[in-house]
């Protein structure tokens, strides 16, 4: 495992002293509420409403049993996520470690909705063991798949995004056959902490005194436990027995949050690391001074939200809370130690494969796409049974099925070209559009325009992903060329942007659009509804892009080399790599309007085709496509039979493929 000092800074520390600042928030957030409380009820029937409450008055039943719950919930949240948060720091060895990243976040809602929609005698015992069932699941997968990197932060945190991706897709396949709770699910899901009892405050009160009395205990041995294994061993700490007990206490902790509200993310991550930031550089005082820090910024950001009344007081308050952590986690990215910065190139892509093979590689591709252009169209399942398609029903054939399956072929074609183009750009095996945060700036991009411009045809929604997509991109462009493009930064920077995407469509969809249910069905990557007229638009798009790629492949081969390769051979590398990206993003933002932002296309069809021998960047490009496409036409497949007659989205049916197949490349390569 992977020294961790508790230093996380290069350039000095924040001013100021995490007391003034937690002291401040909490002075903001207690006037706010007082200002609330005064206008619901007047201040002469305070204490009254507090000891007994006319049940007659409805103002002092909501100051009760909805305003100062809220409040007392919303302390208690930022508190236990916090503690959670420097306890798995601490036993990790990692600065970046949080329930959110973690996984464990997601692990607990994804627990609770299985238990609610298959299992709904589980939920007598309580949601607390289930989501700390679920959570702790989570955390043990991750730990799993990152062991074989000695849990290195990227691959910790890559873990976690992995985790966190696929139980998101599993609750997305839930959720689409449970119609009639779609709303509450996504706004639940968000970290609403609306409240109308005590319960909520009741089950996380003693938590909180578990979690500190817990942590309490532990820190001499987690304190000597930053000296390394070896010298924690030599002063008798028994790491096993610690470590354990430590990281259950803080998925406890976690898990109730997510119990009790629902999904609230980055507090775990923001609280330690400012305290950190201010002068907490202890573990003790970390454990003093990050809840309180966690307690004040979820209660001051609550209040905003309720004080500004209208739209923004029915937002997720959790929601909120990630989408003002990813910018804050970007921030800190290039001021963070403790995880090792891998190199950007590790000779994958310069091999040369025999010609013989890669020739065998891409005929076996096009033979495949055959293959499952063939099953698509014609072998169908039905209240008859599986069965090819007779010819009279060739109009329905046309109408129906074609064009879903063209344009799922297409837009697999344009993620797989994306993601050779980013992977070689950046020099990483392991990059995609999807893990980079492209595929959420393109995601971005319609989430905004069907917000302000609900009844916007399909070529401004191109327009509109494409331009996410190219912000998402600059953005990563940016930050790569301060850590020297560093695949470590670059990965961690589209966690961040995927997590800033989860909530702002958790934002977008508790703002109560008239569109809630497509924009559902589309992030879970649905065909249905597509026509020839959306076919022409992405095929057109692909045959424009593709036109480019003979003039991007000299620069696809020379980049993967390291720049001062690419500059002694005569190549422009920054306008090589802005013109890459922009065809990239161009791309991706295609691809993501008709099959949503999720699916690992980018990452599969790149990497099989490299093992098939498609080396060079002009055989990468087309094994790639035609493998992308492969995988589209089976998944629109068996999105359309293998439930029948209910239908699951192709996007979300290749997610869950291929974040089996993101874990077992996570699990056989040693280095990221």
């Amino acid at each position: 495992m992977a020294e961790y000092s508790g230093s996380t800074t290069r350039v000095g520390r924040l001013p100021g002293h995490p007391a003034w600042l937690t002291l401040g928030l909490l002075l903001v957030a207690a006037a706010l509420t007082l200002h609330r409380c005064i206008a619901l009820l007047p201040m002469n029937l305070w204490f009254d409403a507090l000891t007994s409450p006319d049940l007659d008055d409805l103002r002092q039943l909501v100051i009760v049993e909805s305003v100062l719950p809220r409040v007392v919930t919303a302390g208690l949240c930022g508190a236990l996520l916090a503690l959670s948060g420097v306890i798995f720091q601490q036993v990790l060895r990692n600065p970046l470690a949080e329930p959110t990243t973690l996984g464990v976040s997601a692990g607990a809602s994804l627990a609770l909705s299985l238990a609610s929609a298959l299992a709904p005698g589980l939920l007598a015992l309580g949601q607390e063991p289930v989501a700390t069932a679920g959570a702790a699941v989570a955390l043990l997968l991750v730990l799993a798949l990152a062991w074989r990197q000695h849990l290195a932060t990227v691959a910790v945190i890559l873990a976690g995004l992995i985790v966190s991706l696929y139980s998101g897709a599993i609750g997305a396949l839930l959720t689409l056959f449970n119609h009639d709770i779609l709303q509450t699910v996504f706004v639940w899901g968000g970290g609403a902490l609306n409240q109308d009892s005590w319960r909520a405050a009741r089950i996380l009160l003693p938590h909180l005194l578990i979690g500190a009395l817990g942590a309490l205990a532990l820190v001499r041995p987690l304190t000597l436990m930053a000296l390394g294994d070896q010298g924690a061993r030599g002063l008798g700490i028994p790491l096993g027995g610690v470590r354990a007990v430590a990281l259950a206490l803080a998925v406890m902790l976690g898990a109730a949050v997510v119990s009790a509200v629902g999904v609230i993310g980055f507090v775990g991550l923001v609280a330690p690391t400012v305290v950190r930031l201010m002068g907490a550089r202890t573990l003790t005082s970390r454990l003093v001074w990050a809840p309180l820090f966690g307690a004040a910024l979820v209660w001051v950001t609550d209040e905003v939200l309720q004080s500004a009344g209208g739209a923004f007081a029915r937002l997720p308050t959790g929601a909120v809370l990630a989408l003002l952590g990813a910018p804050i986690l970007l921030w800190l990215l290039p001021r963070l130690h403790g995880f090792p910065v891998a190199g950007r190139h590790d000779g994958q892509f310069v091999v040369a494969a025999p010609r013989r093979l890669r020739a065998a590689g891409a005929l076996v591709a096009a033979l495949l796409l055959g293959v499952a252009l063939v099953l698509a169209l014609c072998f169908v399942r039905d209240y008859a049974g599986w069965h090819w398609l007779a010819a009279r029903d060739a109009g329905a054939l046309l109408h129906w099925r074609a064009p879903r399956v063209a344009a799922a072929v297409c837009a697999g074609a344009m993620l797989a070209i994306a993601g050779v183009i980013v992977q070689r750009v950046t020099g990483n095996v392991m990059a995609s559009p999807e893990v980079l945060g492209i595929s959420s700036g393109s995601a971005f991009g319609l989430l905004l325009l069907a917000l302000f411009v609900p009844d916007a045809g399909r070529a401004v929604q191109i327009a509109a992903t494409s331009a996410g997509a190219f912000a998402a991109l600059l953005w990563m462009l940016a930050l790569g060329r301060r850590s020297g493009f560093s695949p470590t930064h670059m990965l961690l920077a589209g966690i961040a942007l995927g997590t800033a995407f989860s909530a702002l469509a958790a934002i977008v969809l508790a703002s109560g659009v008239s569109q809630n249910t497509t924009l559902i069905a589309w992030m879970s990557g649905s065909t249905y509804g597509l026509g020839w007229s959306d076919v022409g638009f992405v095929a057109g798009a692909l045959f424009v892009l593709a036109a480019s790629l003979p003039v991007l492949c000299r620069w696809l081969d020379v980049l993967p080399l390291g720049e001062r390769t690419a500059l002694a051979l005569g190549v422009d590398v920054a306008r090589a790599r802005l013109l890459a990206f922009l065809v990239a993003a161009l791309l991706t933002g295609g691809a993501t309007v008709v099959i949503g932002p999720l699916s690992f296309v980018g990452l599969i069809a790149p990497h099989v085709a490299r093992l098939a021998g498609c080396r060079r960047a002009r055989a990468h490009l087309l094994g790639s496509a035609l493998l992308g496409a492969t995988v589209m036409a089976f998944a629109e497949w068996l999105a359309q039979s293998i439930a029948f007659p209910f239908q699951i989205p192709a996007g979300l049916l290749a997610t869950l493929v291929g974040g089996l197949y993101f874990m077992g490349l996570m699990c056989y390569r040693r280095a990221l």
